[in-house]
């Protein structure tokens, strides 16, 4: 194992909760749940998880992947953190 590799916290392949927030509308889900498809191919529905603040003005997606190398997850952050309707990506 190389320096590099035993410096990274997580090992590859690995399940990987993937947590985008944004302004409650009709097509927030869709567009995360695609922004993640993009990386990661089509995502099975129970990996996706769905979830309205207490006012209804913000919702949030939880999608878990198999993540299969930090590069990917950083593309995928990469692309969430630019569009303009993610407001939060953790």
């Amino acid at each position: 194992m190389t320096e590099s590799e035993s410096d990274n916290l997580l090992e590859f392949p690995c399940s990987f909760p993937i947590k985008m927030m944004g302004r409650a509308s009709a097509d927030f889900s869709d567009i995360a749940v695609r922004l993640v498809e993009q990386h990661v191919g089509k995502v099975a529905a129970d990996a996706i998880q769905t979830s309205e603040s207490r006012n209804g003005n913000f919702v949030s997606v939880t999608i878990t992947i198999d993540a299969q190398s930090q590069e990917q997850l950083d593309s995928i952050y990469n692309d969430l953190s630019d569009h303009e309707d993610i407001l939060v990506a953790l």
